[in-house]
C-alpha cells in the first residue's frame, strides 16, 4: 500500500482597504473571535467560489471545470443531442433521465432532487451509453465515478442518493481571518432623484452599509497524492500550480462595486510537505498591534517568528519552501510570483517521478 504523503500548503498575507467581501444573513461583515478578539473573516466557501470563478473566467484553457447544477439533464441531453441528432426533444429528455437514474441520481420531475456537481466529460460518457441502449446500471455509475473536472478533484463532490460517487476533496480552504482585532463601520449613503418634484428636495433614497478593513491571513492545503489519484501525477502539478495562482490572485466580490476592495497579497508562503498539513494561524491568536507600520509588516514579523518556533519545537521543517513579496525572506528567498509558481510545479513534479502511469 503507497503511504506516501505530500501536501502543499499556501500561506498568505492580504491587506484589503474599507470593504465588505463576504456578508452575514443580516448584510454585516462576517466575523469570528479568536484570542479573544472579534476578526473580520471571510468563509472558505466565498474564497472556493472565487477560485472557481477565476478557473472560468481567466484559465479556462488551463483548468476544465464541471458544473454544479439542479440541471443535469439538460446537461447529458445535450450532450446525447450531439451523438444522435435524429432524436426529438422529448425522447432526448427521457433518455437524459434514465442515464441519470441509472447512475444513482435521484430525479424530481425534469431535475434531479439534489445539486449535482459533473464534469461536461462524465456528461458525454453518460449521454454516449445512452445512444448505445446500454442497460447495465454499474456501466452507468463508472461513467458518472471517472474523469472528474479540476474543480471537483480538488474540491470534493457528495451525491447523497449514492454515496460511492462521493470524491474526497483535495484541497482545503480555511476561512481567512484578521491579524488584528477590527471594528465595524457605517456608512450612510443617499441616492438623489434625478427626476424630482419641483417641491422635493430630499433624497430619492437612503440606507447604510457596513464595513472594515483587515490584513488577512488566508491558509489553504492541497494534498497532492489525493490530486494524484484521480488526475494523474503530471497533472496533479499543474493543478496545484493552477490552484496556487487562483488562491493567491482571486478576490471574492462582495460589495466590489461599492468598494472597489481588489488588491494582490502583501506577502505569500508556500510549503511542500511530506508529514502533514500545518496551519499558521496560532501567528495572530495574539492579535496584532496597530503601529506606525500599520498591520502587514508585523504580520509578516508574526507568521515569520511563528514558523521557526514551530519547526523547531513540533512539526519538521518543509521539505521546501518558497517566499513572495517582501518581509519573510528568513524562511525561504523571495521571488516573484510566476517564477515561484513554476519552481512549485517543477518541484511537485519531482516528487511524484515514480507514479506515472503509463
Amino acid at each position: 500500500m503507497d503511504t506516501k504523503r505530500l501536501y502543499v500548503d499556501f500561506h498568505v498575507l492580504q491587506t484589503v482597504p474599507p470593504s465588505c467581501v463576504n456578508r452575514d444573513d443580516t448584510g454585516s461583515p462576517k466575523t469570528a473571535v479568536y484570542g479573544g478578539a472579534t476578526r473580520t473573516r471571510v468563509s472558505s466557501q466565498a474564497w472556493k467560489h472565487a477560485i472557481r470563478k477565476m478557473f472560468v473566467e481567466e484559465m479556462a484553457d488551463m483548468v476544465e471545470t464541471g458544473k454544479r447544477t439542479l440541471k443535469a439533464t439538460d446537461l447529458v441531453a445535450g450532450e446525447l443531442a450531439a451523438l444522435a441528432p435524429e432524436l426529438d426533444d422529448a425522447r432526448l429528455k427521457k433518455d437524459a433521465k434514465k442515464a441519470l437514474e441509472n447512475a444513482g441520481i435521484k430525479l424530481k420531475d425534469d431535475n434531479n432532487a439534489a445539486l449535482l456537481f459533473l464534469s461536461m466529460a462524465q456528461a458525454r460518457a453518460l449521454a454516449r451509453l445512452a445512444a448505445e441502449d446500454c442497460e447495465e446500471k454499474d456501466d452507468y455509475k463508472k461513467a458518472l465515478k471517472e474523469n472528474p473536472s479540476v474543480d471537483m478533484a480538488l474540491f470534493g463532490r457528495m451525491v447523497a442518493s449514492d454515496p460511492s460517487l462521493n470524491y474526497d476533496a483535495a484541497a482545503q480552504v480555511a476561512h481567512s481571518i484578521s491579524t488584528h482585532a477590527v471594528q465595524n463601520e457605517y456608512d450612510y449613503f443617499t441616492a438623489v432623484d434625478d427626476c424630482p418634484d419641483s417641491d422635493n428636495a430630499g433624497a430619492g433614497h437612503l440606507d447604510t452599509v457596513e464595513y472594515n478593513s483587515a490584513t488577512l491571513y488566508r491558509y489553504a492545503t492541497v494534498n497532492v497524492m489525493e490530486l494524484e489519484r484521480h488526475l494523474g501525477a503530471k497533472k496533479a502539478a499543474e493543478v496545484v500550480r493552477s490552484f496556487g495562482e487562483a488562491f493567491i490572485r482571486s478576490m471574492p466580490t462582495g460589495k466590489q462595486n461599492t468598494f472597489a476592495n481588489r488588491t494582490l497579497p502583501d506577502a505569500v508562503y508556500v510549503t511542500i510537505r511530506e508529514d502533514q498539513p500545518v496551519n499558521l494561524c496560532g501567528a495572530f491568536e495574539r492579535a496584532v498591534r496597530k503601529s506606525a507600520e500599520g498591520y502587514a509588516e508585523p504580520s509578516k514579523s508574526a507568521l515569520q517568528a511563528y514558523a521557526q518556533q514551530l519547526y523547531q519545537s513540533f512539526a519538521e521543517a518543509p521539505a521546501k519552501s518558497f517566499t513572495v513579496g517582501t518581509g519573510l525572506e528568513a524562511l525561504a528567498p523571495a521571488q516573484p510570483l510566476n517564477t515561484m509558481l513554476d519552481a512549485l510545479e517543477e518541484a511537485v513534479k519531482e516528487n511524484l517521478t515514480g507514479n506515472e502511469v503509463e
